[in-house]
Formats: structure tokens, sequence, C-alpha cells
């Protein structure tokens, strides 16, 4: 598939819609050499696949990020037309809005370094991590629902953030329109004990230093304003929530597929029409665990904060530990797009995908030892991208392998030898989430600078890292 690749320019390459039968728009990959060099040739088949779905919008991207995953590759978009297109499960992901928070603070190293074992030991404590992890939270049936349905409303409700975390979150932190009772009582049994909690695999914890400031008017517009302020990386999903709405989905969009008779390329990419009562009730479950994952960031970020009250002695209002900005990852929006010149409303999935609108923050993580950044997006992706960008460096390995070809043991010396401070349930998942396991986040950021996506505004590196 890769020879049917052409170049548009040094970010941007087009598979036409010629390349392979049943493709009924082109799929674009925005990447530099490097990284489009080193894509796996079955996540460019993927990115094919949706091509060929009903109602999709020219182009299917691949972002820098992209790699191989279920049905559409991680770091990917897919948009389909509002009236005859379709709503697919393996289009958005098992971990609904899967998602970061960035948190400012106006400490700086110098504060923070010498108190830093302590504080990461305090934020491993405070917030509860690992596969399968409880929280400290006890809700009933009858609260889970109201955060399924009002996400951040119900969170500053019962005193975890506040109004202003609520206005810097996408959504303000509540997609409307969730319907709990569209998600199954299984679904609600696992999310009772999880809220409130870290979970494993790629999410983590990360206190990190301003490297360098790229954009000073829009750093300080968000409140970063020197070299060495200290700030925080809060990367989770919708934990077991999600994953079972998406399970849950994900069966019963196989029968729809076939009762709509949808021509299915792989069959990871089951789907209902969106439109028909399959599709409606996928997407207002998928709403409920995106509500989820909001409150599920913003109470650890009140933890955070409480953390960080025990270490240094003061208030965390005295600190400054304002949200940045909280976005998702994995999620279907309906948005208005031009397409062909002329403004259409679109169903946009995003995989492991961020927005990236005009002026709006986009968080991109890179991996323990690397930096993250702080970008802004443009109008440019709103032309390109369906207004999207990376979300972080994206695997080129598995976590299996990973594991079987690194020591956690020796990872954590080379992350201390470095000054970082790592706390983590078992070495195995240093190994999993090791930089080598990942690729190099330089790559990645030049390449969606490059294709004038997201323009640079912060670089932060770790200083301390908590991972499940």
């Amino acid at each position: 598939m890769k020879d049917k690749i052409k170049k548009l320019n040094n970010y941007e390459w087009i598979i036409p819609k010629t390349a392979r039968e049943g493709m009924n728009v082109d799929a674009k990959i925005i990447a530099n050499k490097y990284i489009l060099d080193a894509l796996e040739t079955e996540a460019i088949q993927q990115l094919t696949n949706v091509a060929c779905l009903p109602g999709v919008i020219e182009p299917v991207i691949g972002l820098a990020d992209m790699h191989f995953g279920y049905g559409l590759p991680m770091g990917a978009v897919g948009a389909f037309d509002y009236e005859t297109g379709v709503i697919s499960a393996g289009c958005t992901g098992f971990d609904l809005n899967c998602g970061v928070n960035s948190i400012r603070t106006n400490l700086t190293i110098n504060e923070v370094k010498p108190k830093l074992k302590e504080l990461m030991a305090a934020l491993f404590n405070k917030i509860p991590c690992g596969v399968g992890a409880k929280g400290k939270l006890r809700l009933t049936r009858e609260e889970l629902d109201e955060v399924l349905e009002k996400g951040l409303k119900w969170a500053v409700k019962n005193s975890y953030g506040t109004k202003d975390d609520l206005e810097h979150t996408e959504e303000n932190g509540c997609m409307e329109g969730g319907d709990a009772s569209k998600v199954s009582d299984l679904a609600k049994k696992r999310g009772l004990s999880q809220l409130g909690t870290l979970g494993a695999g790629n999410h983590f914890l990360e206190v990190e230093a301003v490297n360098e400031i790229h954009d000073e008017k829009t750093a300080n517009k968000w409140g970063i304003k020197e070299k060495n302020q200290v700030c925080i990386l809060l990367h989770c999903g919708s934990r077991g929530l999600g994953h079972q709405v998406a399970t849950d989905y994900l069966q019963l969009h196989e029968k729809a597929a076939a009762k709509y008779n949808i021509k299915l390329p792989d069959r990871q990419l089951v789907c209902a029409p969106f439109n028909s009562d399959e599709g409606q009730d996928y997407f207002k479950a998928m709403k409920c665990a995106v509500n989820y994952s909001f409150a599920n960031r913003l109470v650890m970020t009140q933890w955070i904060r409480e953390a960080f009250e025990k270490i240094f002695g003061k208030t965390w209002q005295d600190m400054e530990m304002e949200t940045v900005y909280g976005l998702c990852h994995n999620v279907v929006k309906i948005e208005e797009h031009v397409v062909n010149e002329e403004k259409r409303k679109v169903i946009v999935h995003r995989k492991g995908a961020t927005r990236a609108f005009p002026e709006v923050p986009v968080l991109i993580a890179g991996s323990m030892g690397t930096a993250s950044y702080i970008m802004k997006g443009t109008e440019e992706a709103m032309k390109k991208s369906f207004g999207s960008s990376v979300h972080g460096s994206g695997r080129v390995m598995s976590r299996h392998k990973a594991i079987a070809t690194m020591s956690g043991k020796e990872i954590r010396k080379q992350l201390e030898a470095k000054g970082e401070c790592v706390e983590c349930t078992h070495p195995d998942v240093l190994a999993e989430e090791a930089d080598a396991a990942y690729k190099p986040i330089y790559e990645v950021i030049e390449s969606v600078a490059g294709a004038g996506i997201s323009t640079k505004v912060v670089k932060l590196v770790p200083m301390g890292v908590c991972k499940g």
C-alpha cells in the first residue's frame, strides 16, 4: 500500500481512492518523511478501510502519531455526512474520552525539586492507580447516572473543582444529550467504583517544568509566564465503564450493519447509520462515558491540588493551580466544517486525536522521559484535518514486546539518572511505556507544526511521574 502514497508536500501525503477497490474517498497522512517511512502497512490499510464506509467525507486523516489499532488506527480522524453517514464504535476507541488535563502552578523548579520525592509519594498515595484500581468515592446508582449525564456539573456541585475548571474544559466538561438508560448495567457496575482512578497502560500523572516558551503572548494568556514554572499533566479516560460501553455497542452494531446492509471492509468497523435507533443509542451512551471521564479527571485534579497543599503548606489557590485546559481524545462529535467550499454538518470521529480549533489549547503528551507540548489549534487545521491534531507520540512497539525486550528496573534507573522521580505499581509498567516504545516526540511535533495544524506554545519536560 505504501507504493500507492503520493506526496503533496513535506508533511502531507495522499492515498488516492483509486489505490484499492471500494474506497469512496482519498485518505491523507499528515507526517514528515521519517514518520511516514516508519508507519505500519497494517495501519495504512486500516485507514483505507474507513475510506470505504458509507457517507464518508474526504479525506480520512492519519496523523503523525498513527499506529495500528482496532478498526480505525489510533491517531486518525474519520468524518461522515450527517444525513447519510454512519457512527462506529470501532472508529471511536474503547477508552472513550481518554484525554488530558493540564494544570499550571506558580511554583518553580527550585521550589519543587527539594520536595519532589515527597510530593510524588503523596500524589501516588492520593490517586488510586493500576489495573482494576478502585476509587475512594462510593456512588449510588442515582449519583452515577447524574455523573453520566452531567459530567463536570456534577463534579463542581460536589466540590470537585470549580466553575473555572469547567470553563477551561472541552464541551465545558459535559456533552449534552447523554442518556444513562442507554448504558448497560454491567458498564455501570464497572464505573461505580472507579471514579477518581488513574488506571494503567499509557495513563499517567506527570509533574513537569516549562523548558521553552515558543509563543509568549499565548502562553501568558494561558497563565504560563516563565521558564522553570511547574505544571501537571493528567492523562486518563473512562476506565471500565467506557470500555464496556464500547464492547456493548460493537456487538449491537454488528447486528445493525447486517440489518442495514452495510458492506464492511473489516469486521472491526461495525457501525450503524447515524440517524438510526442503533446509531443514536450509541451516541447517547458514548456521551455518558465522555462525561464520566471528564468527571474522573476533575476529581483527581482536586486531589492533586490537595496533595500539593499538604507538601507545600499553601492553599491551591495561593499556588494558582488552575486548569489550563482539559480535552478529549476518543470521541464522536457533530461539527460544522467546510467541505467542497460548502459548510456542512458532519459526524467527526477522533480516535487518538485531539481537537485543534483556532486559538484553542492542544495538549500533546510525550513518553515518560521526553517532552510534552502545549500547542495551539489553527485555521489550517480546519481546512486540512477537520480541526484535529495528534494526541501524543504514538506507539511503535506493542506493550507485550516492550515488556519482553526491556527491563522496567533499568528504565527506572535511566529516568532517575536524569533526575526524574518515578512512582509505579509494577516495574513492567515502566517497560511497556518506555521511550523506545514510542515515536520520537520531536518528529511528531515537527510534523503537525510543519503541516500547520498546530503551532508550538510551550515545551515541558518531566520531573516526576506516577504510573498505574
